[in-house]
């Protein structure tokens, strides 16, 4: 019996994450756009929307979605009032009304299930639980060292290597949490090296932890970066391309020699828990290791700082917001099956 439940990517960015997207958005039944940037800020927004058991409220809500300047909702192809049309007839949670745009453009290409991607979303996993409690996460982690050299490189990457490593470091501690907190239907990890060496034997235990049949497309995600990559992401050119481990290793040359070290010193118990195999190289100096732990506690401090005013919105926040789109969130929520043609108006 097929499912309905959602699935999100997860990862530290330039961890291959693009690339699953395309492979799942290459299955017959899921369609993974690419990233949005509107659902994080929405729910951190939620208040000022209201209750969107109320159609206006709703009505604004997706509004903002399909009209606001940094959602990029103009790269799904999606119709923006045909959207908030959708929306407002929809069920009234807040969840409902963010899914509603990844329904909506699971149905354009004809397809019953719908996946999103984010690297960041590693630290929301709980948010995303509350407005998707059937969600499915997939964590796709690669070498450490390989995830900073490739960060140093793109042009919208601000921070420097220290940072890079300590986002690593935070990436592979969520996924770490998740994995023993969530049920084990709910949360699955597996390692870019190991994608790109054996797609097909990877992808088939992907499909088996997100309840579909495996399609050989899936290895051939190439062919959908041109629907579903923006062209202004040069960074994602690889995507066009063949799978390959080309791009495995290239730390060795692309790392400066205290970056190496530094890498292996602080991120080395998380690097060869996950099979990756130390160079050996001299000890990193302490002004280093000081600049990463700084690198570390300053994220973590911004973390709980959202993570206390959250706290504070939810005792506050004026409706429901788990969705009630899928089999799984009605069942939880006791609502009745739905009909196929329910939510969108034809």
């Amino acid at each position: 019996m097929h499912t309905d439940r959602p699935v999100f990517v997860v990862g530290c960015p330039r961890s291959g994450t693009t690339m699953l997207q395309l492979m799942l958005h290459s299955h017959p039944r899921i369609a993974v756009p690419p990233e949005t940037r509107f659902l994080v800020p929405a729910y951190f927004s939620r208040r000022a929307y209201g209750d969107m058991r109320l159609a206006d409220n709703r009505r604004k809500l997706a509004t903002w979605i399909a009209e606001g300047r940094t959602t990029k909702f103009h790269e799904l192809g999606l119709s923006r009032p045909d959207f908030v049309q959708a929306a407002m007839l929809g069920p009234g949670s807040f969840g409902s009304v963010i899914g509603m745009v990844f329904k909506s453009y699971a149905e354009r290409f004809g397809k019953p299930r719908w996946g999103d991607k984010r690297p960041s979303y590693y630290r929301h996993v709980e948010m995303l639980m509350r407005m998707f409690p059937d969600a499915q996460f997939v964590h796709l982690v690669r070498d450490g060292r390989d995830c900073v050299a490739s960060l140093k490189q793109m042009p919208w990457y601000k921070a420097d290597a220290v940072h890079a490593m300590a986002n690593w470091a935070e990436a592979i501690d969520f996924g770490r949490r998740h994995a023993r907190k969530l049920p084990a239907d709910s949360f699955y990890e597996l390692r870019y090296e190991d994608l790109t060496a054996d797609p097909e034997t990877e992808l088939k235990k992907l499909c088996v932890f997100i309840g579909e049949d495996y399609d050989p497309g899936m290895c051939e995600p190439r062919h959908m970066a041109e629907l579903a990559v923006p062209k202004h992401k040069v960074w994602h050119s690889n995507t066009h391309e063949e799978v390959t481990t080309a791009h495995s290793g290239k730390w060795a040359s692309r790392l400066e020699p205290w970056e190496i070290s530094l890498c292996e010193e602080v991120l080395g118990e998380r690097l060869t828990a996950y099979g990756y195999e130390l160079s050996g190289a001299r000890k990193a100096d302490r002004e280093h290791v000081a600049a990463f732990k700084a690198a570390a506690a300053k994220r973590r401090a911004a973390r709980l700082r959202k993570y206390n005013r959250d706290r504070l919105t939810r005792l506050r926040e004026p409706g429901p917001i788990a969705a009630l789109l899928t089999e799984g969130q009605r069942r939880l929520a006791g609502l009745p099956q739905q009909r196929s043609a329910e939510l969108i108006p034809r």
